[in-house]
């Protein structure tokens, strides 16, 4: 098993200011798709970046502080009204575009997780598992999966009943459970099954 861990050189490669990019939320039942767009200082870095898939709830909250001390930081969302009405690729597409728009710092270049890019007034590129490859999109997959957790525990709380803090949306059994004892709230994206079987 490979040890391997993201580091800086595909953003080395460029001269000017370069952002990673990555989402949260693409396959969940519920909420928003979030995007973060993250320019890494490559003489401040936070210590630990990584994949937020690997690391521990409490790591990313850690680290989310570190990257917002010291890094440029834009974020991006999609609501599931323009989740179901673009799809959820165009609505990731969207988030994406946002996050790089409300960076503080235009980037000369952006490094997209996956395989797809949105379009954008900088050059781009793709990397397929960029967050296990690249630093500054690991930066931007902690930042937009410790955004959307925190915008669920917020949902638990308007839409009580669903357990939105406990899995942030995702097609769990006591989600669904929840959702056909309750029926579809709000922020469920209708266009989604089983959302869409029940409206």
């Amino acid at each position: 098993m490979s040890l391997k861990t993201p580091d800086f050189t595909f953003e080395a490669r460029y001269s000017g200011p370069v952002c990673g990019v990555d989402e949260a939320g693409r396959g969940p039942l519920a909420g928003p798709v979030v995007a973060a767009a993250v320019i890494l200082d490559p003489a401040n870095l936070p210590s630990g970046l990584n994949d937020s898939k690997v690391l521990s709830h409490g790591v990313r909250e850690l680290l989310m502080n570190d990257i917002f001390v010291m890094s440029s930081v834009g974020i991006g969302i999609a609501e599931p009204e323009e989740i179901d009405r673009a799809n959820i690729l165009g609505a990731t597409m969207i988030a994406m575009r946002r996050a790089v728009e409300n960076l503080p710092v235009k980037p000369e270049a952006a490094l997209i997780d996956g395989n797809k890019a949105p379009p954008l007034s900088c050059q781009t590129r793709t990397l397929i598992k960029g967050d296990a490859r690249c630093l500054s999109i690991a930066a931007a997959s902690i930042v937009a999966k410790v955004t959307r957790d925190r915008l669920m525990v917020e949902a638990d709380l308007r839409y009580p009943g669903y357990g939105f803090a406990r899995h942030k949306g995702y097609a769990t059994e006591i989600h669904r459970a929840q959702i056909k004892a309750l029926g579809p709230c709000p922020i469920h994206r209708r266009s989604f099954m089983p959302i869409k079987m029940m409206v």
